[in-house]
């Protein structure tokens, strides 16, 4: 197997990680409450999804 003669420097191993970065999710806005929410998901604040009523939210 075959073995580095040098150590990599910082700079090289850096530039190879910038792209171990997380996605942003991909919020919309709930087409009942305008409240932010996971595309293609229930609202979590209303129970709302595709405009009709799917789950009951309970009063905090």
């Amino acid at each position: 197997m075959a073995l580095p003669k040098r150590r990599q420097s910082r700079a090289r191993s850096r530039k190879r990680r910038t792209h171990w970065v997380l996605p942003k999710p991909a919020l919309v806005e709930c087409s009942n409450c305008g409240a932010m929410k996971l595309a293609h998901r229930v609202c979590p604040h209303c129970g709302y999804y595709k405009g009709r009523e799917v789950q009951e939210v309970e009063a905090i």
